[in-house]
């Protein structure tokens, strides 16, 4: 995975660092938390192995897998023979953590979304309201739904007996880490917004840890999860949203830049346009290729796809209904997205030169009418041979990616800390 904050800045992730050590000197804490994330990364070992991959002496690892057992994040599996043995097979151990939960929270431009998950990746909460956040005002209004929705989703995981372990909130824009602060997101209309001290009061002391994270990062987490399990450690995620921003993946650490900026190319002026961008500048790229560009092109304002009190996933099915019936319009509109994202996505590859890039949003839910296109245009820009090996892919996981990776990175604190995790209990 990539990177988070600590009280000074960016601190690794527990997703991001080896499964695997040999450092027989470290802590009851952190060997947890190495046992914890060898059968994560690895999968279901019985014990001697377990000792055999970390370096930790067997009477240390059978201590730390019976801790983790009582804490409820591992289960017994089934037998295994340990490798070069004879004799009885051993007992294997693998991840459970069916009752621990992350959270993760999004707030959109036309929507606010909960999805929570277990600690097995399993999704166990999930709500989307729409909600025009822009036309709302007042960031405390948003804030107030955005914590009922969250409330909910704990009050329904711990009735049935589950425990919260962490809350990520997700906005667009540039946000201030340190302070938990929406520093400038224009398409949302937000400037110094301190939001998550403001959900911290509506959640009451009883809370679990809150983070804050920029939504398009949150995405290239939640992708990078996915495709790391085919060693790929570099991908862009592009989002598909009213802004566009980029979350990159670099050697399996996620860039925020110095100033966290990195990966807000939404606003470069790639493409010819006059269009005014929520940011007060005319011809940004996200006003060419975002969701309100394809409306614009796809539909006459007064048009249902337009309705922000609409589901935002009803409107773009009823677009993709459009499109598979042939209507011109909507064809048309698509075409002009494939042209106009092309010379960003090359620029990107380029300059970063990926294994993969993914697309996001409604990027991936016009995939099929957009894929080709943009895949032809961009080996034609970029100019290393093959596109310097860089792959554009459409993302599987719909619209839920950036509240799937808060929920992935409230769950990290858990393989920072099994000790504390499992005190909560």
């Amino acid at each position: 995975m990539g990177s988070a904050l600590d009280g000074t800045g960016v601190r690794r992730l527990a997703m991001a660092g080896p499964a695997v050590a040999r450092d027989r000197s470290s802590s009851r804490r952190a060997n947890l938390g190495l046992v914890l994330r060898l059968l994560r990364d690895e999968g279901p070992r019985s014990r001697a192995r377990i000792a055999d991959d970390t370096g930790l002496p067997k009477a240390t690892v059978s201590n730390l897998t019976a801790e983790l057992l009582d804490g409820g994040l591992i289960r017994e599996g089934e037998a295994e023979r340990d490798r070069g043995t004879v004799g009885r097979p051993g007992q294997a151990v693998e991840i459970d953590g069916t009752g621990v939960h992350g959270i993760g929270a999004e707030i959109n431009v036309d929507y606010v979304s909960v999805l929570g998950l277990n600690l097995t990746g399993e999704v166990t909460a999930e709500e989307r309201i729409p909600f025009d956040v822009r036309a709302a005002g007042r960031p405390d209004t948003v804030l107030d739904t955005t914590a009922r929705l969250i409330t909910r989703s704990i009050d329904r995981l711990r009735r049935a007996g589950g425990r919260v372990v962490g809350v990520t909130l997700a906005t667009p824009g540039t946000i201030d880490l340190r302070t938990g602060t929406v520093s400038y997101a224009p398409n949302i209309g937000w400037s110094d917004v301190p939001a998550l001290d403001g959900l911290r009061e509506r959640l009451g002391p009883a809370a679990p840890d809150l983070h804050l994270e920029n939504d398009a990062k949150l995405g290239a987490l939640a992708e990078y999860v996915q495709a790391s399990a085919a060693n790929v450690r570099d991908l862009v995620y592009v989002t598909g949203q009213t802004g566009v921003g980029v979350g990159i993946i670099a050697g399996g650490q996620l860039l925020r830049g110095v100033g966290g900026y990195a990966g807000e190319v939404g606003h470069l002026q790639l493409v010819p346009s006059r269009q005014l961008c929520p940011c007060g500048r005319r011809g940004c790229w996200e006003t060419t290729i975002g969701r309100g560009a394809l409306l614009r092109y796809a539909a006459d304002r007064g048009d249902m796809v337009w309705d922000p009190m609409v589901d935002l996933e009803r409107r773009l099915t009823e677009l993709r209904t459009r499109a598979s019936a042939g209507d011109p319009r909507t064809l048309d509109a698509l075409r002009r997205i494939a042209d106009n994202l092309a010379p960003g996505l090359a620029l990107l590859a380029d300059i970063l030169n990926p294994r993969l890039i993914v697309l996001g949003g409604h990027f991936a839910f016009f995939g099929e009418y957009l894929i080709d296109s943009v895949t032809a245009q961009v080996r034609e820009r970029v100019m290393a041979p093959n596109a310097g090996g860089c792959e554009i892919v459409l993302s599987d996981i719909g619209l839920t990616g950036t509240a799937r990776g808060g929920a992935l990175l409230a769950l990290d604190a858990v393989y920072q800390d099994p000790v504390r995790a499992m005190s909560r209990g």
